[in-house]
């Protein structure tokens, strides 16, 4: 008998990570934080746990969005909703009334995400599945059919998205394997924010090489001398035969973009990330053009999948950055990784931010199993903050991902985290 949905619990929480410059960079300093969703069944063992990430004032919306949302979810059957979930997605993203809101951007569709996540969350458990291995085991047709090909058909068609699944099939069960003994590759962001000092930054580089990692990324920011001198530090600590990647969180114009990049050219980053604004498609593709062979990446705050076509129409990206909860859910995420397979750009998934690491294992692992096939140009990021308030966190071996065992998305969060985080009320906000 199929669980039916009887509640939706929807919750404000939010790590006071400003204290402490966590997760600083050239345009943000916040509190990480979620609008965190519980689907509740008529089974008690039976719950299904999704959520967004905000960065703290402003949470307050997506929660209320989400909360609007909930009626499109609640008193439905699991069965009645992965039946057609192309359907169920679509009933979210083009609500009548509060797609006059977006459509399909901003804090309504980041609400969608944290219900279709959610969704995915149950009928993974009731599998009793981790989410990546429910999705690698679905046929290539049932897969098309869960993605909304509105308004990328020009780019890819449901008998193009068809093949790319196919064509891999029959290699599955050998990557498959390959995850689950070595894990995937990853790299790390937590050595390199703009807030923190120098020191700090040399001691963190010192300490994530002797844990054996590779890839490192820093914050850049407007000016052009701090961010050389903080280059100029990390690469002295991470010699020639490690790679670092540069962030500029959407800070500068394409001409400034253009200039820095030139400029800090000589310390060799692999990629400069969100070089401009995230809506600027021709921009990203006049920097791409300008700074070659520096790579530009960008992805976690594109709204959607019109966006990344776009990006890739114009090869504008190198990288492919797509955020895991920004659009809308597991769904619209399946469609922005045939996209990418289709114009050949490696997806290495935004994780920047409370739970995002525990969500993005599972689209890398499906990806390179069943989209991609190849790790070539693939690294996906991991963040080390707030990952012990999960019950089933990222677990890191060798600078990889370990794949999840669990049934579920890896995103229930304990209950005395919820309790002490939840804002405002929460132990850790009061006062």
């Amino acid at each position: 008998m199929t669980p039916a949905i009887t509640d939706v619990v929807v919750r404000d929480i939010r790590f006071p990570t400003s204290r402490t410059l966590d997760g600083s960079d050239a345009m943000n300093v916040g509190d990480y934080s979620a609008t965190y969703v519980v689907l509740r069944t008529d089974d008690p063992r039976l719950e299904g746990h999704g959520l967004t990430f905000t960065n703290g004032r402003g949470n307050e919306l997506t929660v209320a969005a989400a909360r609007a949302l909930a009626p499109h979810v609640q008193g439905r059957t699991l069965e009645s909703i992965t039946g057609d979930m192309r359907a169920f997605f679509r009933a979210l993203t083009q609500d009548a009334q509060l797609r006059w809101l977006g459509p399909e951007k901003g804090v309504i569709h980041m609400a969608c995400g944290a219900l279709i996540n959610a969704v995915w969350d149950l009928w993974a458990k009731r599998e009793g599945k981790p989410v990546w291995k429910l999705l690698v085991d679905l046929p290539p047709e049932r897969l098309v059919e869960l993605v909304d090909f509105s308004y990328i058909t020009d780019a890819l068609s449901p008998d193009e998205a068809l093949d790319i699944l196919r064509r891999l099939g029959p290699t599955r069960p050998a990557r498959e394997a390959e995850m689950r003994r070595d894990g995937y590759p990853a790299y790390t962001t937590s050595t390199g924010w703009l807030g923190y000092p120098d020191e700090k930054v040399r001691r963190l580089c010192r300490e994530a090489i002797a844990e054996g990692w590779t890839h490192f990324k820093m914050k850049v920011g407007p000016d052009l001398d701090g961010n050389a001198r903080r280059a100029a530090l990390m690469k002295e600590e991470l010699g020639p035969s490690r790679t670092l990647m540069m962030d500029a969180n959407q800070c500068w114009d394409v001409g400034e973009a253009i200039r820095q990049m030139k400029a800090l050219a000589r310390f060799d980053p692999w990629w400069i990330e969100e070089p401009t604004s995230p809506d600027d498609v021709l921009g990203h593709a006049a920097i791409a053009r300008a700074v070659a062979p520096i790579g530009v990446a960008t992805g976690e705050a594109c709204a959607n999948r019109v966006v990344f076509k776009q990006l890739l129409q114009a090869r504008a990206i190198s990288f492919c950055q797509v955020d895991s909860c920004r659009v809308g859910g597991v769904n619209e995420v399946l469609s922005i990784l045939l996209l990418a397979a289709k114009f050949g750009v490696p997806v290495c998934c935004h994780a920047g931010g409370v739970g995002l690491c525990e969500y993005v294992q599972h689209i890398a692992l499906f990806d390179y199993i069943a989209v991609s096939g190849s790790l070539k140009d693939h690294v996906l990021e991991y963040v080390d903050h707030l990952h012990e308030h999960f019950v089933d966190p990222v677990r890191i071996k060798d600078a990889r991902y370990l794949a999840p065992q669990a049934a579920g998305y890896s995103i229930t969060m304990k209950p005395a985290s919820l309790d002490e985080y939840e804002f405002p009320g929460g132990r850790a906000w009061r006062g």
